[in-house]
């Protein structure tokens, strides 16, 4: 009997300190992750992070995953952790060929690149093990809601193969806004308050052209990278897929850790 996946996710990592600081509510949402929101261990992973950024998509090809530190400024522990997580290299062709035969013309190969935070974070809280084979795939900034969708939509066939297809970026992204500050700013609360009703209404196509239809879309997400990891989950799930919002809490004033479940059970 093969793994089958009924849901695909849609994390938001946040800081990458959420690696070490144990006052993040996040953190705990992410340990609890096997016992609470996800017990089936899934044969591979595949994540959609908003740190790989390319002009085509690409996938990683390798058959241990480095740790990336894409980030600068932290402290040193950052610096040391670990997540050996082995690579997924029959996946990450599958992954080519499946968004090849959906009309994706070009699909790129990584032979060097390991994780990056945006997978390694969260997954480090979620599988510590660091036992399930793991692939990247990247978003492309240039292109919007509804060729991320589309993606999803190829990849939904995975799902039925064991793989876990997991978005990762933030609900709303705006690094210069963050402020040590009490409460949340009106235009993030908004923001996430409309995505989070849209997605729970299954109102997908909204959210597919959420820079026309959303309150502050430009100042939650002055660059869109971190919010298409949630496209492509959508779109994987289908269109009569169920959202359910599985974690929320904020940060520094203006950063959404809320996460999403998609479940595409008929």
């Amino acid at each position: 009997m093969a793994l089958t996946m009924k849901d695909t996710f849609y994390i938001s990592h946040g800081a990458p300190t959420l690696a070490i600081d144990k006052s993040i509510p996040a953190r705990h949402f992410l340990q609890s992750w096997k016992d609470k929101v996800f017990p089936q261990k899934p044969k591979a992973i595949l994540v959609i992070s908003g740190h790989w950024d390319t002009s085509f998509p690409a996938v990683n090809i390798v058959h241990r995953n480095d740790t990336i530190y894409d980030f600068y400024g932290f402290p040193d522990s950052m610096y040391k952790l670990k997540y050996p997580a082995p690579g997924a290299p029959e996946l990450a062709l599958r992954v080519k060929e499946l968004l090849m035969a959906s009309g994706f013309k070009r699909v790129d190969e990584d032979r060097e690149r390991g994780l990056d935070h945006g997978a390694w974070v969260p997954l480090m809280l979620m599988y510590p093990e660091a036992d399930i084979p793991v692939c990247q795939l990247s978003v492309q900034s240039k292109r919007d809601g509804n060729y991320h969708y589309n993606m999803g939509k190829a990849l939904a066939p995975l799902k039925d193969e064991g793989v876990l297809i997991m978005g990762s970026g933030s609900a709303t992204h705006n690094l210069r806004t963050l402020r040590m500050v009490d409460g949340i700013v009106p235009w993030a609360l908004e923001f996430d308050t409309w995505l989070k009703d849209a997605l729970l209404q299954g109102r997908y196509e909204d959210v597919n052209c959420y820079q026309e239809k959303a309150p502050h879309a430009k100042m939650a997400h002055p660059w869109p990278d971190h919010f298409y990891p949630l496209h492509v989950a959508m779109g994987a799930a289908g269109e009569n897929a169920k959202a359910k919002l599985i974690h929320h809490s904020w940060q520094l004033g203006a950063l959404s850790y809320a996460s999403y479940q998609f479940n595409s059970a008929s």
